[in-house]
């Protein structure tokens, strides 16, 4: 008489154990966590032993998803799980340059539509945010028109995007860019003249440095490159201020690195909850500003 196996294992009928998947091979070979019997060819190779292809797959819908720093998937280039493949950055370029290729072929139209700007008469008529034309703080950070203008945008949206994207994740990397686009354009229509136009994704990409200093600080890097070269475009900005809104510079800059804040020192516990009404309040802020400086002009 031949011994029982555990509970559940196939057992041929001469003695030895079969393999449980393929009942018509003999096997001395075990799982370590079930102990069934398997082939070789069902074998799994673990840190102790092997394991059967079961266990194998019922341990890996345990192991916890990799997460960023930010609590978002971690994505492989490919949009599946591990890097993003950057595709926000690559659509927010895309579409950057869609819009100036449009202001090439229509002209000044599209500008004096879409344009920041506070409260000027245009085309014979009212217009302005003031006028409750509210869509202008989005839509100018999509405009431009010299050459250089985009140029400068688009490198510096491709040189901080991609990385930030990785460890933001794409909705909270979005996030970020518009809201900096936002908070650029408040600040811009809270102290430029009401006639005063401003256009160009600058506060976006320099939001986008603000995010990039409190990410990299979070992770311990080193910040001296990137801190150099937001000194410098600084510099250019405060010394052509008659041709650069440094007021949509620095209103990108503070908000873009307070939500990124927002997203990157956000508990765990309660972390997309916190997130949402961080930013919501951040929104709040910039919403009570813009609605201010209406009343003054109105």
């Amino acid at each position: 008489m031949h011994g029982d196996g555990p509970a559940g294992s196939p057992q041929g009928p001469a003695g030895p154990p079969v393999c449980y998947r393929h009942p018509g091979r003999e096997t001395h070979i075990r799982c370590t966590r079930c102990e069934r019997p398997v082939c070789t060819d069902c074998m799994v190779s673990a840190s102790v032993g092997f394991q059967c292809p079961d266990c194998v797959q019922a341990g890996g819908r345990t192991v916890r998803e990799a997460r960023t720093i930010a609590g978002a998937r971690v994505r492989n280039t490919d949009g599946s799980a591990g890097a993003t493949g950057a595709v926000v950055t690559k659509t927010l370029i895309g579409l950057n340059l869609a819009v100036w290729i449009l202001v090439l072929v229509v002209g000044d139209k599209v500008v004096d539509r879409f344009i920041l700007l506070g409260r000027a008469v245009v085309g014979g008529q009212w217009a302005g945010i003031a006028e409750g034309e509210w869509y202008r703080l989005f839509t100018a950070a999509f405009l431009h028109q010299e050459p250089w203008h985009i140029l400068f945008n688009m490198f510096g949206l491709w040189m901080l995007g991609p990385p930030l994207e990785a460890m933001l994740g794409r909705v909270r990397f979005l996030t970020v860019y518009l809201v900096s686009a936002l908070g650029g354009s408040a600040l811009s229509y809270l102290i430029a003249a009401q006639n005063q136009g401003s256009l160009g994704a600058s506060g976006a990409v320099f939001g986008l440095f603000g995010a990039a200093l409190v990410v990299g600080r979070r992770m311990n890097a080193d910040l001296r490159p990137l801190i150099a070269l937001l000194v410098i475009n600084l510099v250019i900005t405060f010394l052509n201020v008659s041709r650069i809104d440094w007021r949509a510079h620095v209103g990108g800059l503070v908000v873009g690195a307070l939500a990124a804040a927002c997203m990157v020192h956000a508990p765990k516990n309660h972390r997309v909850a916190f997130q949402v009404l961080s930013i919501a309040g951040i929104v709040a802020v910039l919403v009570g500003i813009v609605l201010f400086r209406t009343s003054q002009l109105s």
